[in-house]
C-alpha cells in the first residue's frame, strides 16, 4: 500500500529528546530554538529527514512550529491541529494556539528578561523572522542565526531523499517548457530584473515539466533554480537523480555551488520572501526585490490541457470512490474498521493504472476520530464503524493527468438527529459556494464567508479554510489560491480550489463536503450589467453525497435544485463506469430529493 499505519511518533519520545535538545542550548550559550515544519524549501511537505518537529515533539500535523526554552517548550498549531495535538505532546510540552499567540508575543511573555533563540537560516522563510525581529525590537530577545541543534542530536536521521526525475508529457503540461521559461523571463525583463530565485519544489517541477517522489504524496524533487532574464535556467539538482531531459537553456549545476551563483547575481534579484529562507536572503542582500514566485500565478491558473487532465482524472477517481462506497453500506455496523475504508479504497484507486500515488495520508475518522480535522488512523487508533457513527473520509489520487482531493460524510447505520442537522447546514455552505457567481477581482477573503453563513446562523463555525488550490499532478495544497479569510490573491480562470466547509464536535463527531471547482468565466445573465465581468464555479468532482444525512426541510428550493442536478450530473458521468453492484447502488444514492 501507499498508506501505512505504523505509529510514527509517540509522546514519551518527546522529553529526553527535549532534554538533549537543551543539553545542546546550553553549549550553543542559547536561551532557546526553534524547530519548524518547514524544510530549506519552505513548502508544506517534507522528506522523512525533515520531519523535525514530529521526531522532537511528537506532533505529526503538516503545520505548526516548537519553541524549546530552558524551561518551557511551546507547540505552535492552527485550529485544524488543536484536537490533535492534545493526544500526541507529552505534558512537557504546552500546546499554543497560534496564529492568534504569536511567536514574538510568546517570546516576550516567556523572556521577559530577554534571551537569545537560535534558528537554523535554511528552515525559515526571510519574511518570517524579518516579522519577528520587528516585534521584538527593544525587548532584548535576539533570533540568532544557529546550526541546526536538532540535527546533532537526531542520530539516526534518514538521509536526503534521491529519487529519479521524470519527464512529465506535453499532453498534460499543456504547454513546453521551453514557451514557460520564455514567458516568465520576458516578465522579469518586463519588471526590471535580472533574475528570479525559485525554492519551492512544486514550481520548479511545473517550469521544467518534470516529476519527482522526494516528498511522499507530492511529486516533486528536491532542487533549487535561477531564473534569468535572458532566458536560462540554472538548476541546482544532484545529476543522478535526473534521467529526464531538459532544455538546451537549463545548466544542471551542483547543488552546494547554489548559494555561491545566488551571490554572483546581479541585481534586482525577484524573490518571495514568504518562502525564501533566510540564509538566500542573507546572501543577496539588498538586490532582493519581494515581487513573488514567478511561477506561482500562471502554475495556478491551469492551461486547458490541464484542466480536461484534472476533470477526466476525477471521473476515474470518483468510480473508485462509489465502488468503496458501495461496499461500505453492504457492511454492518461494528464489523469494518477505520483501516479497512482505507485499504478498500486504495485498492480501487490502484486498478487505475494511471494513479502514481495518493495524494495525502487518508483521513477516515469515525465518531469522536472525525473531530480530529487531520486524522491519521493507525493500527493503534483503529476504530470499529459502530451504528450510530458518521464517518469522514477525506482522500485523493495522484493520477499522470491530475491531482484530486474529496470528502464525503458517511451514516452508519442510523444517526441521530443532531448531527443530521450539524450535516445539512456544511452542506448548504457546500452548495452555496458552488453556487455563487461573483465580479471579477474578488479574493478567497471576500467570498469564503458564504460557505460558512448557514453555521453562524446557528452559532457554530469550523476551523479551517473553506478551500485550498490544488496542483495539475503537483501538490495537492497549492497556493497562491485560497478560500480564506487571509487570501488576498484575486481568483482567476482556471485555478482548481477545494470547496470543504466541516463542522467538528470534539469527542463526539466531525463533519466535512469536500469537492473540487475550477474558476471559469461566467456567462451573461438577462438583465445583467454588461461591463461586469463575473466568474463562477465548474464542478470537477462526481460522487453522491449521503441523503441519509439531510434534513430535506433545511434546505431552500434552490439548495435542493442544485444538488438534484448534481446527483443527475453524477448518475450520468459514472454510472456507465462502474460494475453491476455499484450501478444500483448509486442509483439509490443519487434518487431525487
Amino acid at each position: 500500500m501507499f498508506q501505512s499505519f505504523a505509529v510514527t511518533a509517540r509522546p514519551e519520545q518527546g522529553p529526553p529528546r527535549l532534554a538533549a535538545l537543551r543539553t545542546e542550548m546550553a553549549q550553543a550559550g542559547l536561551d532557546g530554538f526553534l524547530v519548524p515544519r518547514s524544510d530549506a524549501h519552505q513548502g508544506e511537505y517534507v522528506a522523512p529527514r525533515d520531519e523535525r518537529l514530529a521526531w522532537l515533539t511528537g506532533f505529526t500535523g503538516s503545520a505548526g512550529f516548537c519553541v524549546a526554552l530552558t524551561d518551557v517548550a511551546g507547540v505552535f498549531v492552527d485550529g485544524r491541529y488543536r484536537t490533535q495535538v492534545k493526544a500526541q505532546v507529552a505534558p512537557e510540552y504546552t500546546p499554543v494556539n497560534w496564529p492568534e499567540t504569536t511567536l514574538s508575543a510568546w517570546l516576550k511573555d516567556q523572556l521577559p528578561q530577554g534571551g537569545k533563540v537560535g534558528f537554523d537560516p535554511w528552515l525559515h522563510a526571510a519574511a518570517q523572522i524579518a516579522g519577528a525581529q520587528k516585534d521584538l525590537a527593544g525587548t532584548g530577545i535576539e533570533l540568532v542565526r544557529s546550526a541546526n541543534l536538532v540535527d546533532s542530536i537526531w542520530d539516526d536521521q534518514p538521509a536526503p531523499p534521491m529519487n529519479p526525475v521524470k519527464e512529465h508529457p506535453l499532453e498534460f503540461a499543456g504547454e513546453t517548457s521551453d514557451s514557460k521559461i520564455a514567458r516568465l523571463a520576458a516578465a522579469l525583463r518586463d519588471a526590471g530584473c535580472g533574475a528570479a530565485v525559485i525554492t519551492l519544489p512544486d514550481s520548479i517541477m511545473w517550469l521544467l515539466n518534470v516529476r519527482g517522489s522526494d516528498i511522499g504524496y507530492n511529486p516533486v524533487a528536491h532542487g533549487f533554480a535561477i531564473l534569468h532574464a535572458d532566458g536560462g535556467v540554472d538548476l541546482f539538482m544532484a545529476a543522478e537523480k535526473l534521467s529526464a531531459p531538459l532544455e538546451p537553456q537549463v545548466r544542471l549545476r551542483a547543488p552546494e555551488a547554489f548559494l555561491d551563483a545566488v551571490a554572483a547575481l546581479e541585481g534586482p534579484v525577484q524573490v518571495d520572501l514568504g518562502t525564501l529562507p533566510q540564509i538566500v536572503a542573507d546572501t543577496l542582500q539588498d538586490k532582493a526585490i519581494d515581487a513573488g514566485d514567478p511561477c506561482a500565478l500562471p502554475k495556478a491558473c491551469k492551461n486547458p490541457a490541464e484542466i480536461a487532465g484534472s476533470a477526466e482524472a476525477h471521473l476515474r477517481d470518483a468510480v473508485a470512490v462509489v465502488e468503496t462506497l458501495c461496499w461500505l453500506d453492504t457492511q454492518h455496523p461494528g464489523s469494518v474498521t477505520e483501516t479497512q475504508v482505507v485499504t478498500r479504497l486504495e485498492d480501487n484507486r490502484r486498478k487505475d493504472n494511471a494513479l502514481q500515488d495518493i495524494s495525502f495520508d487518508t483521513i477516515a475518522g469515525t465518531g469522536p476520530n472525525g473531530a480530529i480535522m487531520h486524522y491519521r488512523v493507525t493500527e493503534e487508533t483503529d476504530t470499529l464503524l459502530e451504528n450510530g457513527h458518521i464517518l469522514v473520509l477525506d482522500s485523493g489520487g495522484q493520477y499522470l493527468d491530475g491531482t484530486t482531493d474529496i470528502t464525503r460524510t458517511i451514516a452508519i447505520g442510523e444517526v441521530g438527529n443532531e448531527e443530521k442537522a450539524c450535516f445539512t447546514r456544511v452542506l448548504k455552505g457546500m452548495i452555496d459556494m458552488s453556487m455563487l457567481r461573483w465580479p471579477v477581482g474578488l479574493a478567497g477573503r471576500d467570498i469564503e464567508c458564504v460557505a460558512r453563513t448557514p453555521l453562524w446562523a446557528a452559532g457554530q463555525d469550523f476551523n479551517h479554510g473553506v478551500g485550498h488550490g490544488v496542483g495539475a499532478y503537483l501538490s495537492v495544497h497549492e497556493g497562491p489560491q485560497r478560500l480564506s479569510r487571509v487570501s488576498h490573491v484575486p481568483l482567476k480562470p482556471g485555478m482548481i480550489l477545494s470547496n470543504e466547509p466541516g463542522y467538528y464536535r470534539e469527542g463526539a463527531f466531525g463533519i466535512r463536503i469536500e469537492n473540487l471547482l475550477v474558476v471559469q468565466e461566467a456567462p451573461a445573465l438577462p438583465g445583467g450589467d454588461d461591463e461586469r465581468a463575473m466568474l463562477n464555479w465548474r464542478t470537477l468532482t462526481f460522487v453522491p453525497i449521503d441523503r441519509r444525512l439531510i434534513v430535506v426541510e433545511m434546505l431552500s428550493a434552490a439548495e435542493r435544485d442544485w444538488l438534484n442536478a448534481y446527483h443527475r450530473d453524477v448518475t450520468e458521468k459514472i454510472r456507465p463506469r462502474l460494475g453491476p453492484a455499484a450501478q444500483l447502488w448509486l442509483d439509490a444514492a443519487t434518487a431525487p430529493i
